[in-house]
């Protein structure tokens, strides 16, 4: 089970059920990666000038980018949930139970960009944005060309499973 919090402060209406896409493709990836818990995200949906300053601010890079993702757990190695255990009180939600797992923005206009770019639909680039962010939520990374392979495979199986392809 999943809870997605979703607050859309972009004006653009989808023509696919977003907030349905963004449950299923985090609950796909929470089952591949073996998450034992009932968890939550909260995911913001916004535009360009938003996510360039939140890319300023916390990463010193002044750009816009297409997704950012903010991990509520420090994760040692990937979906290594031993850590969970270790400080279980951080991580909980104390009204829903559910594991906090972070948030994520998506830039809208980014993802209609890359969308054309890509060659699919924006419902496609919608879910591999959830799909990267909440594996980079699980303590995944691409900085390494070894990482980033794991990520991109792990990324294409959650897809393919969902039948969201290109």
């Amino acid at each position: 089970m999943m809870t997605v919090w979703i607050e859309n402060e972009y004006d653009y209406t989808f023509d696919f059920p977003y907030e349905e896409t963004a449950k299923l493709v985090a609950e796909e990836v929470l089952r591949q990666e073996a998450c034992p818990w009932e968890s939550e995200i909260n995911l913001l949906l916004t535009g360009y000038a938003e996510i360039r300053e939140t890319n300023r601010t916390f990463r010193d890079i002044d750009r816009e980018t297409d997704v950012l993702s903010f991990p509520s757990v420090d994760f040692q190695i990937p979906a290594g949930y031993d850590i969970i255990d270790e400080n279980a009180d951080a991580y909980f939600n104390p009204d829903s139970g559910e594991l906090m797992l972070g948030d994520i923005m998506i830039c809208v206009p980014r993802l209609r960009e890359q969308a054309k770019e890509y060659g699919h639909g924006e419902k496609r680039e919608f879910a591999f944005l959830i799909a990267h962010s909440m594996l980079h939520l699980l303590g995944y990374d691409h900085m390494e060309p070894e990482e980033a392979a794991v990520m991109e495979e792990k990324q294409e199986q959650v897809l393919r499973s969902l039948k969201i392809t290109r």
